[in-house]
């Protein structure tokens, strides 16, 4: 069903309020706001953050951002914290301790690197379980609250300080791993990949879906660092497009196992204007460096393709 958003931003109270101490320019404080922003106002939520940006800048005792519960859990476990949570909450309602008519949705948030390494074990094991829970990455490419070190989830040949671009090596060897596709070996009823784009529409829909599909979902959020990136803080909004318009970062959903693209650029846009605005790829644009960026394009293009593949397989 179509939304108006502003609507929904006029009417609906920020759950995620302001004062945290995210860096200015940060991609996952507009994440987490419209992410809270498709609970309905009814409903109760418990926020499980793993340790890292999101976790020490909005939730300093005595002060928090949340308006929900919160706990804030180590770096490896929150999707096992929140699973036990979810699971005692479904033990007291069976035993009457908590009354029916009150709903409670359970929420985690963490980054890359408590995502797709740290805690990928945890991650894996309660979506096997089947938790009733909504876990949600943001993923901005890097351990970026202990120094920008490369994860798994960083870009090839992006420079950061453990893969540092020099006459040595061209920044991080490796290609990125890929796991909302990781995710889809789990089975889960509802996985989205999405990004604060065409005015939060795609996020929120996607984020009011996965919430409200019983059993275990997850979200994949494109979520820029501009320190660990190097982009100017007002450039937030155009690097999340750029992201979604050259197919870096495409938006589909995976529906009970069938692919769904949600968005396909009319002209999908060369990879390097993603690049160029950013200083961890800076190296890339030096002179004898052009297959840097014909490979990072080769490596787009071929997920593109599979995707696009995937989603024709499903329509078959």
């Amino acid at each position: 069903m179509p939304y108006n958003l502003k609507e929904i931003v006029a009417k609906k109270p920020s759950r995620f309020t302001e004062g945290h101490r995210m860096c200015a320019g940060c991609g996952a404080p507009p994440v987490a706001r419209m992410i809270l922003r498709a609970l309905k106002e009814e409903d109760h939520a418990v926020i499980a953050g793993a340790t890292g940006c999101m976790e020490v800048s909005t939730f300093i005792y005595p002060y928090t951002s949340w308006t929900d519960s919160f706990i804030h859990t180590a770096f490896e476990c929150a999707a096992a914290t929140l699973s036990g949570v979810e699971s005692a909450y479904v033990s007291m309602k069976k035993q009457g301790k908590l009354p029916n008519d009150k709903h409670t949705k359970f929420i985690a948030f963490g980054g890359d690197g408590g995502t797709y390494d740290i805690g990928l074990q945890s991650l894996s094991g309660a979506m096997e379980r089947g938790h009733d829970l909504t876990y949600v990455c943001y993923d901005n490419g890097a351990y970026m609250n202990t120094g920008i070190q490369r994860s798994s989830a960083t870009p090839k040949f992006a420079d950061t300080t453990t893969s540092p671009a020099g006459k040595v090596i061209p920044g991080k060897a490796q290609v990125r791993k890929d796991l909302t596709k990781v995710m889809n070996g789990h089975h889960l009823p509802y996985i989205a990949q999405t990004a604060a784009y065409m005015n939060f529409k795609d996020l929120y829909e996607k984020a009011e879906k996965a919430i409200y599909t019983e059993g275990p979902t997850f979200l994949n959020v494109f979520s820029p660092c501009p320190r660990g990136w190097g982009y100017p803080t007002d450039e937030l909004m155009t690097i999340n497009k750029l992201a979604v318009e050259t197919c870096y970062w495409p938006l589909y959903e995976i529906v009970d196992g069938v692919y769904h693209i949600t968005y396909k650029p009319a002209k999908k846009l060369p990879v390097e204007e993603f690049l160029k605005p950013q200083k961890r790829f800076k190296h890339m644009f030096l002179p004898g460096n052009e297959w840097m960026i014909e490979e990072f394009q080769r490596i787009v293009d071929m997920r593109w393709q599979e995707l696009l593949d995937l989603e024709k397989m499903g329509q078959e």
